[in-house]
């Protein structure tokens, strides 16, 4: 495969306005350039959330992580995937920034803590894509993601959002030096959530799993949560890993626009409603986003064992 067939989507991108366009700029991104990256930069965007002690101790005190991890996972990602895939101005999308803020609402949840969340979703992906992206982020693309975030920040009522993605940066580090320490709560989510991602693989390797999602956190994340340093080496060796995951990919066929990547929940094998997303304390049982139906029984599912 040439470079020219390779970087064909990249010119459709640059052809896009960053503004106007930001939506569909990261569909591209997200469902065809790099979709299994943005997903783990998520994954690790969310986790960071749990560092936060107010956050942590949040998500201890209900419960729904550690009792039912696969179900929260699948419920959050289909939430963003529905947003981000429709646009927050979509009909799809509206109703599930809609579904956010209702299971938001019943918490007390500072603005602050919510900017920082936001803050997360621009700064993990760029980042993450600077270092283990098959190729890095355009500042276009950049832009365009930005925008993005902050259309869903603006659908979410959180106010104070930064103008680009400096901004960005700036409230993501200043957040994370004051606002990170150690709260029990949140070590046990964060280990819930690690347990999680192991158990997607043959249990042999479950261990192994835990271990490389440790090296690839910052020492500061890991000093939040109370876990250990790795050792020099398996730093290394994840970090060569998934560099060279990324050259691999940069060899490989490019994704065609008939096939965008899609989640594929293991807690809805028959489908899903975005009613039924999230707890259902969280839901209202006759009418929710233009839908009809009965209440979702909210049992947890279990993924692969």
């Amino acid at each position: 495969m040439g470079e020219s067939e390779r970087f064909a989507r990249l010119r459709r991108i640059l052809a896009l306005d960053a503004d106007r366009d930001c939506e569909e700029i990261f569909r591209l991104l997200a469902e065809h350039e790099f979709p299994w990256d943005i997903g783990k930069a998520l994954e690790f965007a969310l986790f960071r959330t749990y560092a936060v002690p107010a956050v942590g101790r949040l998500l201890d005190r209900t419960g729904e992580f550690v009792r039912c991890p696969q179900r929260r996972y699948d419920d959050t990602t289909l939430l963003l995937y529905e947003i981000f895939h429709s646009g927050p101005s979509g009909a799809r999308g509206r109703e599930a920034l809609a579904r956010l803020n209702a299971i938001h609402g019943r918490y007390r949840i500072s603005n602050a803590d919510h900017l920082y969340t936001l803050s997360t979703f621009v700064v993990t992906p760029t980042r993450w894509l600077d270092r283990y992206g098959w190729r890095r982020l355009h500042p276009h693309e950049v832009r365009a993601l930005t925008n993005t975030m902050r259309r869903m920040g603006e659908g979410m009522g959180i106010t104070g959002i930064p103008e680009d993605h400096a901004g960005f940066v700036r409230l993501f580090d200043d957040y994370e030096r004051d606002h990170f320490g150690f709260h029990p709560g949140g070590r046990r989510v964060a280990e819930a959530t690690l347990a999680l991602f192991a158990s997607w693989y043959p249990r042999p390797l479950r261990p192994a799993v835990v271990r490389a999602a440790r090296c690839a956190m910052e020492p500061h994340l890991l000093a939040a949560f109370g876990f250990p340093e790795p050792a020099p080496l398996g730093r290394a060796l994840v970090d060569r890993a998934l560099r060279t995951r990324a050259a691999l990919v940069r060899l490989g066929p490019v994704r065609p626009d008939s096939r965008p990547a899609a989640p594929v929940p293991l807690s809805y094998p028959d489908g899903y409603r975005i009613g039924d997303l999230g707890p259902a304390s969280s839901r209202r049982t006759r009418r929710e986003g233009g839908r009809t139906g009965r209440e979702h029984p909210d049992q947890c599912r279990a993924g692969p064992q």
